[in-house]
This record gives structure tokens, sequence and C-alpha cells, in this order.
């Protein structure tokens, strides 16, 4: 098989296939990216991947390549794993991504294959592009097409590879399904949703908008108990004893941020609007909002900390990734508070343990520190703003010793706040008293 598009979901579902015993082929425009998968170095942050890539290269299994030509001679089936960024401009999902490899890979294909789309796309494109490659391949109508979504959590992407919760088959085709069922038979006994191809490119998109509207949900009951004096974590937790509710991503903070859920969110709600049922979407647009002001509110905690402004304050910012345990920085709730506080004058320092190089690539204007110590060395307000496990375990007291102001704002509630006043902290977190 091979593996269309060397992104985070391209390269964990290479190595993840090519673990199961499959020979796969990894393709990339990008000769640099290439030379370095094919040396074995990775160039994202994920837990095991490292470890896979390394021995499905050792064991010949996997390899990466620039042709086009060698991986449509090479593949029985073909996995796209490009990326849909926002369009420029506007919310509507980019697949330019996509649309450019099956231009470039449909007229090499002279036998019959399997082409699966594995990325998140508005819904329709997944008929576009099987109509396009069976127009423009030799082989026509031998080339099929299934939609089979991923539903990758940064940091566990390798776990819910090979112990998925659930596999979606969106396809025309008994032989596109056979295909598939056989290539994941290997992981076991998983529930597989076999449905067509629309409703299979709703799943990763509605799966991603509930998540989001399910994280600004509590944050905007952050908003309601911080104007009238309530607990939102008190909240969070009797709410989640409820069965229909439960407790997973009621997690009050700064908000969600990442590669996904930003852009798919606007996205879908920009396809709804294109097939004239916006309406049925517009909440999440408020999802949007809500998730925003958080941002915002966390800034105005650290300006109220510092004693009403910011100018010439210095602010140790813990956290530069989207979430703990990766290196992604993409829509960063903790680098967009960064940026926020400098904004308004102040010297921000900057410490994540993995995040920090594409931090500083993408934001030389920030100061950035190799510890914790360090960034909040002389700060006259400290915010934890990725949940790191580093970071819940700080000590307050020998962290008071280099801060030039004992203030801190817990942007995910991952510090406990009696601990830290007792060590003389002004202690203030989002919908919290």
């Amino acid at each position: 098989m091979t593996v269309i598009g060397t992104g985070y979901l391209g390269i964990t579902h290479a190595a993840c296939m090519a673990a199961l015993g499959y020979r796969v082929l990894g393709l990339d425009i990008d000769a640099d990216k290439v030379r370095h998968l094919n040396a074995g170095h990775l160039p994202i942050h994920e837990e095991g991947l490292a470890e896979l890539l390394r021995d499905g290269l050792d064991s010949g299994r996997l390899r990466f390549t620039t042709s086009v030509a060698e991986a449509a001679d090479f593949g029985d089936v073909h996995f796209l794993c490009l990326g849909t960024p926002q369009r420029a401009g506007g919310s509507a999902a980019d697949t330019s991504q996509l649309d450019a490899a099956v231009e470039a890979l449909a007229p090499l294909l002279t036998r019959e294959c399997l082409v699966v789309g594995k990325s998140t796309v508005p819904v329709g494109t997944a008929g576009r592009l099987a109509d396009r490659l069976v127009e423009l391949a030799p082989a026509g109508r031998a080339v099929d097409l299934a939609w089979n979504p991923e539903f990758l959590r940064e940091g566990f992407a390798v776990k819910d590879t090979l112990s998925p919760d659930r596999l979606v088959l969106g396809v025309r085709t008994g032989r596109a399904e056979r295909t598939l069922r056989e290539i994941y038979r290997p992981l076991g006994e998983v529930p597989v949703v076999v449905t067509d191809f629309a409703t299979a490119e709703l799943v990763k998109s509605a799966a991603n908008s509930f998540l989001a509207t399910k994280i600004s949900y509590i944050n905007a009951m952050a908003e309601v108990c911080e104007a009238v004096g309530a607990d939102v974590l008190a909240l969070a937790e009797a709410l989640s004893h409820d069965d229909r509710i439960g407790r997973r991503f009621l997690s009050p903070g700064i908000g969600f941020g990442g590669g996904c859920l930003p852009k798919d969110i606007r996205a879908f709600a920009a396809r709804a609007e294109e097939l004239g049922v916006g309406s049925a979407l517009a909440f999440l647009g408020e999802v949007d909002a809500i998730n925003g002001r958080r941002r915002a509110r966390a800034v105005e905690l650290a300006r109220e900390l510092a004693g009403g402004t910011l100018e010439g304050r210095t602010v140790a910012v813990l956290g530069a990734a989207f979430k703990p345990h990766s290196d992604d920085i993409r829509d960063s709730p903790a680098l967009a508070v960064a940026l926020a506080a400098r904004a308004e004058g102040a010297v921000v320092q900057v410490y994540d343990p993995v995040a920090l190089d594409n931090a500083r690539k993408a934001y030389p204007e920030l100061d950035y520190a190799g510890s914790a110590a360090e960034a909040a060395q002389g700060a006259h307000v400290t915010m934890v703003l990725t949940e790191w496990p580093e970071f819940a375990g700080l000590d307050p007291g020998e962290l008071g010793e280099v801060v030039a102001a004992r203030a801190v704002v817990d942007g995910r509630n991952a510090l406990d706040p009696v601990a830290w006043r007792a060590r003389g902290w002004r202690y203030r977190a989002l919908g919290r008293p």
C-alpha cells in the first residue's frame, strides 16, 4: 500500500500499517522530509511513533519516496492522508492538496486498485474525487474509492490507529468493503460501520463539532460561574455523575486549539451554508466565539494580577503546545495568550517540554526558556496554559523563590489552589472564585 502525504496522519498511518506486516511506501513532494524519514528522523513528537518508524525501515516494510509514478506502480491500495486547512480568507476547507494528489496519481493507475481517503473533508468531496479517478485513470472503473476517516488524538495516535474504538467505511462497492475489512483484520474485534460516502464524510466533522461544543459548553458555564462566584470545577463534577453527560471533555480552561477542532467546525458550518442548511449549524459560531473569549479572559486575569496593566511586566507562560504530549502549536491557546500579553507591552517568557523549537520558529518575537524555573525568573505573573504533568507537579514554594511576584493564572485548572495559596500565591483560574 501507499500513504500519500506524510504529515501527522500520514506518518502515523504508514508506520502502523508497516507494523501490521504490510509493505508500505510513503509519498510526499517534500524531498527534505522524505530524506529525513528514510533516515529514521521523525519530524513530529508522538509517543511510540519513532520506534515504529525505525522498526518499519529496518524491516524493509516501510520506505518513502517523492515519485508519484513509483507509488502508482507499487500500490494495490493508496491512502490519501493530505491536509485540509482552513481556506485563506474564509472558513471553508481547502481541499487543494487532495485534488492535486488525485490529479497526479490517477493518470498513472493502469490496474485495479483502491484509493482510500482518510482526510477530514467537506461532504461531497468523496463523490467528486471518485468521479475524477474514473475519468482520469487508464484503468477506469477498476479504480475504486472509499472514505475511511481517521479519529486520531494527538499524543495517542499510535494507540488510536492500532486499537481504534471504531472503523467507518464509506464505500460504493462490495469490493472496496472487502478490501478494507481485510486490511484491518489484524486489529481484531473492532466495531465497523459500513455506510455511504456522505455519511462517512460527516462522521469526523460531526464528532469534532460535538467535542468542541462540549468543551465550549463547560467554558460557557465558567463565564456564568465567574459572574456569580460559583466554582465551575464543582459544577463539572456534579454534571459528570449524570450518565447522559459524562466527565470527558468537561474540563474548563482556555479552550481548544490544534490543527483539527477549530478549522473543522468552521469548515462544517461553511459547508452547511453552501448546502442551504446553515441554520442547523449556526450554534457552532457561538462555540467558536466562547472558545476565543476564554483566551481573552486569561489575559484579563493576568492584567488584574499585575495591577491593572501588563505594560513593562514580565509574564511567564508555561506551555506552548495546544495540548500536552504533543509539539503541535497550530492554533495554540497558550501561544495566543502569550502573544496577546506581549501586545499589551509585557515581556513574555515561554517554556514547553517539547514544543519550544516549533514555537521559536513561528513566533521569534517571544522570549523562550529552557525550564519552568527559568521562564518564571523575575515574573510578575506566571501562567499555566498547557496541562503538562510537569507543570501540575511544580513546587509552589520553590517557584516562588525566583518570581518577582507570587501571582499565578491557572489556565487549565491543573494546579491545587489550596497548596499554592498556602505558599503565598495569589491564585486565579477561569470559572473559579
